[in-house]
């Protein structure tokens, strides 16, 4: 099996960063960039088990969705080449309208 591209599109590093921000401001940066390390290393992961989580065609097609430690939605979509993460999703927000 040939490692695909793991790639964060804008908006999931949007996400990213105003998670950081969030955690930051009611823990401290150090716990903040803590978690977000390991979401970064979580979402690298999918370079070869791409076919994770759970297809949701009815929402986007070729979608996928997975849970990072029960507080992150991940949404994904795999291509030949790369897996590009779209939004990463914390603590219950309503990603469904969102994609």
């Amino acid at each position: 099996m040939k490692p695909r591209d793991v790639i964060f599109a804008p908006e999931a590093r949007a996400d990213l960063f105003a998670l950081y921000e969030w955690i930051s401001a009611k823990a401290s940066p150090g716990i903040a960039m803590t978690y977000i390390d390991r979401i970064e290393r979580y979402c690298s992961g999918f370079d070869l088990a791409s076919q994770r989580g759970h297809a949701r065609d009815d929402i986007r097609t070729g979608l996928r969705v997975i849970g990072f430690e029960k507080r992150v939605t991940v949404a994904f979509m795999v291509s030949n080449q790369a897996v590009t993460i779209l939004r990463l999703f914390y603590g219950g927000q309503n990603w469904e309208d969102d994609l």
